[in-house]
């Protein structure tokens, strides 16, 4: 039976981040979760195994503290999940993402999809899908809304700036699924208990032979703070109100 490999990764809340006065950023008290965008990915991949009959699995790189992410990934939908334990994924740039991720999956035998999110929530680099791509030698499929699957053939709708784009694949194939693309559901109880009994599969760094060290480093990262200057339109009637909110407007180049 193939597999539909569904990428993850696990990402800091960001309603757990605090800024500091000096603009730098407090994450002592940060949870982790698995990024809003990846688990549109994981809902499509359990959508896309029910087409094709095959089983969906996830797969993650990540410090040891991803190991949380595990049975949340399995109680959506996922039969197996896969994590990529290494201290150097805190650091790891898109080749070395993509490099990880890629040697997990040939170690997986038959693979008949991957599926990433366009992005993932921290820094939505859009970078994953096609460096697995390149990795894999296999075709990319980006910014996907929609899909369908006949035998071994993938009908993907791409929403673009201005239009829709209807692209065709034989699989297998790799493809990046925007968030509007499905709802996912909230696990339910006996979901979240019954994920505890999946099959859970660890490689350590040594494992994937892969070289784990990043070409890009971040050198800084500091909050952005937006500063507004809190012009009220009261006086007058409405109709010149919007009109002297449409003059600022103009003025600031917003318009």
């Amino acid at each position: 039976m193939a597999r539909i490999v569904a990428c993850y990764k696990w990402v800091i809340d960001e309603s757990d981040i605090k800024v500091n006065p000096d603009l730098s950023i407090n994450l002592q008290n940060s949870k982790g979760k698995i990024s809003d965008y990846d688990k549109n990915a994981i809902e499509a991949a359990v959508n896309a195994a029910e087409l094709l009959e095959g089983k969906p699995v996830g797969l993650t790189f990540g410090n040891s503290k991803c190991k949380a992410s595990l049975k949340d990934a399995l109680s959506r939908g996922l039969e197996e999940a896969y994590f990529i334990n290494s201290e150097k994924a805190d650091k790891a740039d898109g080749r070395v993402t993509a490099a990880a991720l890629a040697t997990a999956i040939q170690e997986m035998g038959e693979v008949d999809l991957v599926v990433c999110a366009e992005g993932a929530s921290d820094t939505y680099a859009r970078q994953t899908a096609p460096r697995l791509g390149a990795c894999l030698d296999l075709p990319v499929i980006s910014s996907v809304n929609s899909f369908t699957i006949e035998g071994k053939t993938l009908t993907a709708i791409r929403k673009l700036d201005d239009c829709l784009e209807t692209v065709k694949v034989e699989l297998p194939a790799i493809i990046a699924v925007l968030p509007e693309i499905n709802h996912p559901p909230i696990p339910g109880l006996k979901a979240v208990m019954n994920a505890g009994k999946k099959k859970m599969v660890e490689f350590a760094e040594a494992d994937l032979k892969v070289d784990l060290n990043p070409k890009n480093q971040v050198l800084d990262l500091q909050a952005y703070v937006m500063e507004r200057k809190n012009i009220v339109f009261a006086d007058g009637e409405l109709t010149e109100q919007v009109k002297n909110l449409v003059i600022a407007l103009k003025k600031e180049g917003v318009i």
